[in-house]
Order: C-alpha cells, then structure tokens, then sequence
C-alpha cells in the first residue's frame, strides 16, 4: 500500500537513541535520560483533584465544545491580560486546543495549500517544519544560531523566495537553541508582517520559563500585532500540564474563526473535566509557572556549572527547559547520531541529537532539564568519564 503524505518523511532520528536507551534498560543499565523534552514535575495538585471532582459528574461525559468551554477561554484571556498586559475577546480572539502540535499542525492547513510557501526558523522544532508540509507547502528556512541576526536572515529568506511566503513561523524562547528575544524584536517582525501582508505563527510555548530576570514576551504586546499575528500557548510547561493537552490559539480574530471552522469538522474538543480543571488551575494557581521555574533555573545551573567544570563549553540558557551544546571538537567529526548513540553506550546519558531538529542542528545536541540535580550531577559525572578527550 502506498501512504502518499507519509511515504516522504525522513526516519525519526531521536528513536534511534531511544531504541538504544530501552536496550540498555533491559540489560539492567541505569541510564539517564535528558533527552525527551518530558516534564516530570508533577501538575497542580489543584488541577487533579478539580479533574477527579469533574469526571464524577455524568453530564461531563458527553461531548465538549471544540473551540473549548466560555469559562476556559476567558481564564485564557486573563491569564494574558495578567501575564503580558494583553487584552483578549475570549469569543473572537482565544480556541482551545488539543495541545499545541494539534493547534499548529491544523493552523497550517488553514492557512496555507500547495505550492504555497512558509518561512520557519532553522534548526526547528519538527512540528514546525512538517506542519507546513503536511500541508502541502514548501518550507524555507530561516538560519538561527549563535551571532546570527535572525530578523536580516528573515528579511533575506523573504525577498529570495518565490513564491512569498505566506506564514512565517517562530517560536521564542526558541527550542532547541534557547534563543530569547524581547519585545523590541518582535516590533521589528511585526511591522515587517504588516507591510508584507504576511501571517505570523509565534509558538510561545515556553511564556513562563526565564531565567536571570528575563521575562519571555508575546508577540501580542507589540503594536499592530493582532493585524497579524497569533500566538499559540501551552499548559505543557509552564503548568506541568503535558499529558492534559491543553493549549490556545490566541490573537488575530480572522485566524482564530479559521482554525476554529476547521476544528468544528474534526473534532469536539478535549475532554471536559480536563477544561473545567484547567480552567480552575489558571484562575486559582497563578504562581505555579514561577515555581516550575525556579525548579528549571537550578536545574540549568547544574548543568551548565558541571560541563563547563569538565571542559564542556556551554553558555547558560536564558529560558526554554533546554540546553543546546556544541559538540566538544575533539568528537565533531562523529556527527550528533553518532555521538549520542556514544553517549547512551558509554556514559549512559541520553541527549538529543542536534541534525534531529533539521540539518542546521548538526554538531549540536539538546539537553532536557527533566532530571533533578542529584541526576543531573551523576550524569556530568558520567560524561566525564566517558570523554576522555576533553581538555
């Protein structure tokens, strides 16, 4: 049988490693795993016991509203309005959706066709590479990385692309290179939007995850951004939230009705006591993101103290759950497959290979703040041992 809108993708680069991470398990080897982005902090205790309460009730059991329930969106809109100082219609401006991959991925079908054209930043996060594709556009990339000046890439990839770019893609802090950005810069992409007539999909899935002082910004604070713009947020991170699938679509109206018509075709939403729960754990848990934060800050201090300590060169992120890493010159020439594939064998750590976020990402790898510091040390511990090559 042939799978047409499948048959072209690569293979999934981040199962080799854990394919060798489930090998080394059953051969009874301790291994740690900062490779998938997972959050293991616990979600609000708040949220469990509202769900628990509301999956009681019968009449939660029947179908839900696919755009989610009046009360979940307008807890959306105040959450943006205390977060960000952005005011939102919660019946014009703010969808639920089934986390942030289904809102985008079904964004894209609403916004772009075949033989249109996106620009996404690279390396990427891959929904935000296939999701243009799946629907059947061509995707451009924008370099991003260490000294570059993403907004003159952008400009560049616009003027040489044919046809333009309809959508463009970003999401800042930036997974995996941990890029922040302030609310400056998105001006600049903002009014370069407006001029070219053209949509801008900011991923904003790590809002609540600054370090050091840096508060990440939305798109939606910069003036004329609703022209524009829309933003998608997630419970994920900043709430502990990922298995809950709770996200929203907010920001530019004419977008939002879009995604909300296609959604009312393919589905009725996430499960009501999982919206009635979320719905409380944004009104009544608002200082939850600030202590998942101070949770990853010192997970990223002990991170970035121990391998620059073994001779790992790595600057500390300014947000993101991630770090992004050079892979030391002395085992550059493996390859990131290959390196981790090392890694997971030698040092029984599991990291993320850098070409698995497109090929901009080759010679890096991503580390996840998904252990706590006690782990995070027995794994630079690890590294150390199994590197004998750096300095």
């Amino acid at each position: 049988m042939e799978f047409r809108r499948i048959t072209s993708l690569p293979p999934y680069v981040f199962t080799i490693i854990d394919g060798l991470k489930v090998e080394a398990r059953r051969a009874g080897e301790d291994i740690i795993d900062l490779g998938f982005g997972n959050p293991d902090l616990p979600s609000p205790r708040i949220a469990v016991e509202k769900l628990a309460e509301a999956a009681r009730n019968e009449r939660n059991h029947r179908y839900s509203a696919s755009r989610g329930i009046p009360k979940l969106r307008e807890a959306a809109a105040d959450y943006y309005l205390r977060r960000f100082g952005v005011a939102l219609d919660p019946d014009t401006e703010v969808i639920n959706t089934i986390g942030a991959k289904e809102g985008f991925s079904h964004l894209m079908w609403t916004l772009l066709q075949p033989h249109d054209a996106a620009l996404v930043p690279a390396p990427s996060y891959p929904i935000h590479i296939f999701g243009p594709l799946f629907a059947g556009a061509n995707v451009r990339e924008i370099p991003l990385g260490t000294g570059d000046d993403f907004f003159e890439n952008m400009v560049t990839a616009w003027e040489y692309s044919h046809p333009k770019p309809r959508v463009i893609v970003l999401s800042f802090p930036h997974n995996p290179t941990t890029t922040c950005v302030d609310v400056a810069f998105m001006q600049r992409v903002v009014d370069f939007a407006r001029e070219k007539e053209v949509v801008l999909v900011h991923d904003n899935a790590y809002a609540d995850l600054g370090f050091d002082g840096y508060q990440p910004p939305s798109i939606l604070q910069a003036e004329g951004a609703k022209e524009v713009a829309v933003e998608l947020y997630s419970m994920t991170k900043s709430f502990s939230m990922a298995g809950w699938r709770v996200a929203f679509l907010v920001g530019n109206k004419e977008v939002v009705a879009a995604l909300a018509k296609l959604k009312s075709y393919l589905d009725y939403g996430t499960f009501q006591p999982i919206q009635i729960a979320a719905t409380v754990t944004l009104n009544e848990a608002p200082d939850f993101p600030r202590e998942v934060n101070a949770v990853y800050q010192t997970r990223r201090d002990a991170l970035c103290s121990g391998l620059n300590r073994i001779g790992w060169e790595i600057e500390p992120p300014m947000g993101t759950m991630f770090a992004w890493a050079r892979i030391p010159e002395p085992y550059r020439e493996m390859g990131s497959v290959e390196f981790c594939s090392m890694l997971v064998r030698e040092a029984q750590v599991a990291l993320s290979p850098g070409v698995g976020f497109g090929p901009g990402g080759e010679g890096h790898v991503r580390f996840a703040l998904i252990e706590n510091e006690q782990r995070i040390g027995q794994a630079v511990r690890n590294l150390k041992r199994a590197l004998t090559k750096l300095g």
